[in-house]
């Protein structure tokens, strides 16, 4: 019996397929791992002791993540601002491919795409999260996949359908009572009891070090030494992100899952220092206390100090341990990882590599040929030790291997370096929505992103109004704020949509009502959240 020809050559490339690929994976990696992502927010690159950066930290756990697996000395994420950094962190593309390039921006294309819990809940995970949601509204997080939801950013009642004991409930408001940082951790562990004979990943995004900076006098008790008081509040807000972590750990050690188990620690931008540092009174905005020694800039830039963050990935017995890696890598990764190890279906279009055979030592080559940027008028290319930065009608050229810190711009000893830089970074701009250097968004830079250019790259004197409101005057606002949106909130499910904040518009200013409401909407996704009365700078 003659055997077809083309199904043979298909068998054969089959079988070497498999070889191939059990030739690069463990028989843990062989298994759907479970996958925990640890999320912080405004965490400057300084602030883990594992950096060996500064000496005032305390984060014991999760430097036995760092030691125990790989501390990634150049990764970065998307944007150096909240919403854009989550969006292509959760879909694995640059989001200013599907049109969300800055907070301002419409979620309408992050709703199109599929999330990496919406593939994992496809292929039978447990998927959930805790924390900072931030891409919509709160109700409709499960549209994107997370089956358990526990969202919590303040100390206010969060949106749950499940509670820290592990119980199920109806969707509706938390009441653990419990600082949020600490109920999210709490939750984090009720999850992996819930799930843990079965492959779950969980989303971990602690809003934390962001302000209002708001530790309990336990965390606080234990930074008594001579500091800022913001520097005091943000580490004792990093102090009980560490205990959360360790409460992860040993949580998977109860269950004897922790090398089953790839976790991520990633900071999703670099801390505001709004230049000065200044230890203004009070929880509200300004200085979140954070640190992003030695990087360059700040939250809201593109150079180092508002992209590049702490970054740790850690997976007993599969990635191997005191790992320090230097190769530039992104959050993008952290979903085409993921696809890798849980088996599901490659994605053909994301922009993020598999970093397991660069972890474990399996390829020793650099995982990208270049990282891109587009944000708010700035836009930059990472091409090994060179980065190339655009902000308005300003370019620079940094050699990253020896300038970690942006000091010395060499766009004029280097012009054939930034001249084929810029074009890289042009042409991969064309692939944009909307595409280009110069357009929607990123037509312009704000104007305190000029001061910063100054006072950062420029090296100029930068003067700011320091006039603020007094603390009684910022109580009174917030308090007006929380008194309307308990008023509009009709069916207390944390959120306020334009209907709901009009009420019935007979003989009312709508015009004013909607410029109000905008204003209150801080992401423009529609709905007004009780967390965007309590983030002032997101």
């Amino acid at each position: 019996m003659k055997m077809n020809h083309r199904l043979y050559l298909t068998n054969i490339a089959s079988g070497i397929f498999f070889l191939v690929l059990m030739g690069t994976l463990t028989l843990s990696e062989c298994e759907s791992a479970n996958i925990i992502v640890i999320f912080t927010d405004d965490h400057g690159y300084a602030d883990l002791a594992s950096q060996e950066i500064v000496n005032d930290v305390k984060s014991p756990n999760i430097d036995t993540l760092a030691l125990g697996g790989v501390r990634v000395t150049d990764g970065y994420v998307t944007a150096p601002q909240c919403v854009p950094s989550r969006a292509g962190l959760l879909v694995g593309k640059y989001q200013n491919r599907f049109g969300v390039e800055t907070n301002r921006d419409t979620l309408q294309g992050f709703k199109s795409e599929k999330t990496i819990a919406e593939r994992l809940k496809d292929a039978g995970y447990a998927t959930g999260m805790a924390g900072k949601w931030h891409l919509g509204a709160t109700d409709e997080i499960s549209n994107h996949g997370f089956d358990d939801i526990y969202y919590k950013v303040s100390n206010h009642p969060g949106l749950a359908n499940f509670d820290i004991e592990g119980n199920d409930q109806e969707l509706g408001p938390e009441k653990s009572g419990l600082y949020h940082i600490d109920a999210c951790s709490a939750a984090a562990r009720a999850f992996i009891s819930r799930h843990h004979d079965k492959p779950f990943f969980f989303y971990l995004a602690y809003r934390a070090p962001h302000v209002p900076l708001d530790p309990p006098q336990k965390y606080l008790k234990r930074f008594d030494g001579q500091m800022p008081e913001r520097r005091r509040k943000a580490l004792s807000m990093l102090s009980a992100v560490d205990d959360g972590v360790g409460m992860v750990i040993n949580t998977l050690r109860q269950y004897n899952i922790e090398d089953k188990t790839l976790i991520f620690f990633v900071g999703d931008n670099g801390a505001p220092l709004r230049i000065s540092m200044e230890d203004t009174p009070g929880q509200g905005p300004g200085w979140n206390g954070s640190l992003n020694t030695p990087m360059n800039g700040e939250k809201g830039m593109l150079t180092e100090g508002g992209i590049r963050v702490p970054f740790i990935v850690y997976w007993k017995g599969v990635i191997p341990a005191h790992q320090i890696y230097s190769q530039p890598i992104i959050s993008l990764d952290i979903y085409a990882t993921i696809e890798a190890v849980s088996g599901i279906t490659k994605t053909p279009q994301l922009d993020g590599v598999n970093l397991m055979p660069y972890l474990t030592g399996k390829n020793n080559d650099p995982p990208h040929g270049s990282l891109f940027w587009r944000w708010s008028g700035q836009a930059a290319v990472r091409e090994g030790r060179w980065k190339y930065l655009k902000g308005g009608d300003r370019h620079y050229l940094f050699d990253l291997g020896a300038d970690a810190g942006e000091t010395k711009n060499l766009i004029r000893e280097e012009p054939i370096v930034a001249g084929r830089l810029l074009s890289t970074l042009d042409s991969w701009s064309k692939t944009l929505s909307p595409p280009g250097l110069n357009t929607g968004r990123s037509s312009e830079m704000s104007r305190q992103a000029n001061k910063f250019f100054d006072f950062y790259l420029d090296k100029q004197k930068v003067t700011f109004d320091r006039r603020q409101p007094d603390n009684k005057t910022k109580t009174a606002k917030r308090k007006d704020s929380k008194t309307l949106f308990e008023m509009r909130d009709k069916n207390n499910d944390g959120k306020v949509p334009w209907d709901e904040f009009v009420g019935n518009p007979k003989g009312r200013n709508i015009n004013a009502l909607r410029k109000r409401f905008n204003a209150l909407d801080k992401n423009h996704d529609g709905t007004w959240a009780l967390d965007e009365i309590d983030e002032s700078v997101n």
